[in-house]
């Protein structure tokens, strides 16, 4: 397998980034409000470098980010998942993600996030993930709290702060407090 498995929330495919790609998740990378909290690429050439870096560590790791891709209309509206940072994989196993400024708040990166975590947690067998989110990024914020991460510091150096889950704590919010959307493995 070169990529991510395809994997399906309610409203989600999320499948490994192919060549056809690029030119979409350009559009989304080149828009500076939506990607004002992360890095964006400002040329195709530089998305085209960015997603294949992340895609490559899939052969090191087994797990690599997903194209997201809105079942209803077919659209490539996002990319993300669980990875490690190919210029800094020190930091660890983490969820990360942008999505088309369109889409927002319709949470979709929830479903993104949380599909991640069973991946990480049921398939892999991980025993944490972490994320990165800017204090002033509330909406990452909320979809980090919301999937059960808890915030662990500041990290001066990324202007961030860390977010963490332990596989112990995913499975406790998962039999009490709420329930994983059901997912198609295909």
């Amino acid at each position: 397998m070169t990529g991510p498995p395809t994997r399906s929330t309610a409203r989600l495919i999320l499948r490994a980034p192919g060549p056809a790609d690029i030119d979409r998740l350009f559009e989304i990378e080149s828009n500076a409000e939506a990607m004002k909290y992360t890095i964006g690429s400002s040329t195709r050439e530089q998305t085209e470098v960015h997603i294949g870096k992340y895609a490559a560590r899939f052969a090191e790791d087994g797990y690599a980010p997903w194209t997201a891709v809105l079942l209803e209309e077919d659209r490539i509206v996002g990319w993300g998942g669980l990875n490690k940072d190919p210029d800094e994989p020190e930091w660890g196993t983490e969820v990360t993600y942008y999505f088309d400024q369109a889409y927002w708040g319709r949470g979709l990166a929830s479903e993104l996030a949380r599909e991640s975590l069973a991946l990480a947690f049921e398939d892999l067998g991980l025993e944490h993930v972490g994320a990165f989110a800017r204090p002033e990024n509330a909406a990452s914020v909320r979809v980090l709290i919301k999937n059960g991460f808890e915030q662990v510091r500041f990290v001066e150096e990324l202007e961030r702060h860390e977010y963490r889950i332990s596989a112990k704590r995913w499975r406790s919010l998962c039999a009490t407090s709420w329930r994983r959307e059901s997912s198609v493995r295909q």
